[in-house]
């Protein structure tokens, strides 16, 4: 099968979504798929850029910028990007070609027009991965009232919804809200399709423990985005708990929108229990986990739709248990009480975070083998394999 796969992010970038789509279209290739991943790119000097990326063939079309400008410019560009990259497309060497099935990637959920384009003009059922339902989280959290913009919104994510024959959503959870009226009529095939990772690397890491004033502390790890999505400071307040214990330590490591507030608040408490680090190569991260104890995880209690974060799959990938708190009835919270991973709480202050940690802390050293545990369950569901085999059935069968 030939399969393009349609995205707003790929490597170099280190967004979860980019090395995804990097462990995914491998993974494609690995089973005997010819797969072109065609990414919208707006740092490129001409329309196209052809790239061989291992068994891989990347397609950058110049497009908008999107990231990093102000709101309204970054609208306005999401609007015309799939517009913009079907010219590209058209001008690329690749404007002939024949795909059996095309995939993409939401976030963004702008991409539609693209796909649209594609599964018409190749006659190919396509797929659509979905990792965020957006505008919903975005009016949880307070971050746009349910007003004109909300709705603008919301017809882009159901007209997205309309262009897949399949739509595989990340948490069993997340069903109900795709089969709602709120998401719109459509005839999609909606399924569970976990996240994935690739398999894991065996590169040094930048980040040495030892040389830090953590070095002989039990570490708690936060890799990840910094946001408003996170709930970060349910984890700062934590690591205030913790600050006269000589034993403990916390490790911040990433980017965000909270990433220099935190580095300023830990700066002006003087926590000498908490570092604060720039986000590192995504290739460095299980060095990073070995040098660790336990992988926290944070999303702010508002949230209504699922998410099972990629920072919990790395995690348990390392065979590294989990501290998480999360929205009440998130699908996280049975899933590692059913798999024995980790302590959850559901507390949207996370007042109970310190009892957690330090239970999760006294068990660990009885049990032997969480860490297998973590490592079966990153192999049964999470793994890259598993997806792309997922995937190709679904277009196969359409």
């Amino acid at each position: 099968m030939r399969v393009a796969i349609i995205a707003d992010t790929f490597p170099p970038l280190r967004t979860s979504g980019a090395i995804q789509l990097r462990d995914l279209s491998r993974e494609f290739a690995a089973q005997g798929n010819a797969v072109t991943v065609i990414v919208a790119s707006p740092d490129i000097a001409g329309p196209y850029k052809l790239e061989d990326y291992g068994n891989v063939e990347v397609l950058r079309l110049k497009a908008p910028r999107t990231k990093d400008i102000s709101y309204v410019r970054r609208t306005i560009n999401e609007f015309v990007t799939p517009f913009v990259m079907q010219q590209n497309f058209q001008r690329s060497p690749l404007a002939n070609a024949q795909f059996d099935g095309v995939v993409w990637y939401s976030p963004s959920i702008f991409l539609a027009p693209f796909v649209k384009a594609l599964k018409r003009k190749n006659s190919c059922p396509t797929y659509l991965i979905i990792r965020d339902i957006f505008p919903q989280w975005a009016a949880d959290m307070g971050l746009m009232e349910r007003g004109l913009a909300y709705h603008l919104l919301n017809r882009v994510a159901r007209f997205q919804y309309s262009v897949a024959d399949v739509i595989g959503v990340q948490s069993p959870g997340n069903l109900p809200f795709l089969q709602s009226a709120e998401a719109g009529r459509h005839f999609a095939s909606i399924e569970v399709l976990h996240n994935w990772l690739g398999s894991p690397t065996s590169n040094p890491c930048s980040i040495d423990i030892t040389r830090t004033s953590l070095y002989g502390r039990r570490i708690f790890v936060y890799a990840g985005n910094m946001g408003v999505a996170q709930g970060m400071d349910k984890l700062l307040r934590l690591a205030v708990m913790f600050r006269s214990r000589a034993d403990i330590g916390f490790l911040f490591v990433g980017r965000g929108s909270d990433a220099d507030r935190i580095a300023a608040w830990v700066k002006k408490e003087g926590l000498n229990n908490v570092l604060v680090h720039d986000e590192i190569d995504p290739d460095e991260i299980p060095a990073l986990y070995g040098q660790c104890d336990v992988g926290l995880v944070s999303l702010d209690h508002r949230h209504t739709t699922h998410n099972i974060p990629g920072k919990f799959l790395s995690y348990i990938q390392s065979g590294m248990p989990v501290l998480a708190s999360v929205n009440c009835g998130n699908d996280l919270v049975k899933l590692i009480a059913e798999h024995d991973v980790g302590r959850v709480s559901v507390d949207p202050t996370g007042e109970d975070l310190a009892d957690q940690a330090l239970a999760l802390l006294d068990s660990l050293a009885l049990d032997v083998g969480i860490g297998e545990r973590c490592r079966a369950l990153s192999d049964s569901i999470f793994s890259a394999v598993s997806a792309a085999q997922q995937i190709v059935a679904a277009l196969e069968t359409r």
